[in-house]
């Protein structure tokens, strides 16, 4: 066997490891993974404890190249082993696995910019493939057809929730004035987005009856329309998960609305026949 043979042959073994989870090598592989990407997540986010960071800054950074280290050779791994090395570095995974290392390596030109480094927490979507609940993305589908069906609905009602606010403002500026913290238009506009979203901060508050009147009108209206776009998006999710139903008749009872994999009919038990 000649030197390219051997490392054709290395390729695929490393592409099966790598790349797929029908091995238990490969299982091992994205499973030690997805550990690694959690641990090196949680040390970004400890080290931004001052008490820790100052006890454990050392021996944090020193974990943190080890993980680099790992992730650098498994995106060189995966470049070498690939089919289409451009096709999968150009890839969703392939941009996440590099700009999940680069931090690490501008942190020493730009002090800060290993923070970054929480963009690790996007390859988790990895596990989709490991555990192989790609099975639910039909569901998933179901909410991504609802969700492109309410858009205009929910648009609509965005842009007269920001017409709303927009009236608002303008009375609140008229009403207050700069003397109550309302300085500006677009400040008013802060505090009525604030309020009608029933955050309710307090750095903003109106002190004049009619501007406190105005204030609860506010109020009332965010509690009005708070359910608005959830409503629009259950009654299209549901609109969604009645056109997946199957439009079998059953020969015995005549229901329709089937799931789309039922054998028999779920009201009288009968076989339903095939659509084919």
């Amino acid at each position: 066997m000649d030197s390219s043979s051997t490392e054709q042959t290395v390729k695929q073994k490393l592409r099966r490891v790598i790349f797929g989870t029908d091995t238990k090598a490969g299982r091992y592989f994205d499973i030690s993974l997805i550990i690694c990407i959690i641990l090196s997540v949680l040390l970004v986010f400890i080290d931004t404890v001052d008490s820790v960071h100052k006890e454990y800054g050392g021996v944090i950074r020193i974990v943190e190249w080890v993980f680099t280290g790992i992730f650098t050779l498994e995106y060189l791994l995966r470049l070498y082993c690939s089919a289409q090395p451009v096709q999968y570095a150009r890839s969703f995974y392939g941009i996440v696995d590099l700009l999940s290392i680069l931090p690490s390596y501008l942190a020493l030109i730009f002090p800060g910019a290993n923070f970054t480094l929480v963009i690790r927490i996007l390859r988790l979507f990895r596990i989709f493939r490991v555990l192989k609940l790609l099975r639910y993305l039909s569901e998933g589908n179901i909410l991504l057809r609802a969700m492109m069906q309410s858009s205009r609905k929910v648009f609509l009602f965005f842009f007269s929730v920001s017409l709303i606010v927009m009236v608002l403002s303008a009375f609140m500026y008229v009403v207050e004035g700069p003397e109550n913290g309302f300085t500006s238009i677009p400040k008013s506009i802060y505090w009525t987005i604030v309020t009608i979203t029933t955050v309710g901060y307090g750095d903003i508050t109106p002190q004049t009856a009619l501007g406190q009147g105005i204030a609860a009108l506010t109020m009332l209206i965010g509690y009005s329309i708070i359910a608005i776009p959830t409503g629009i998006l259950t009654a299209e999710i549901s609109q969604e998960i009645v056109r997946k139903k199957d439009l079998r008749r059953c020969s015995n009872c005549l229901k329709t609305g089937h799931e789309i994999n039922a054998l028999y009919c779920d009201k009288c038990g009968s076989e339903l026949e095939s659509d084919l």
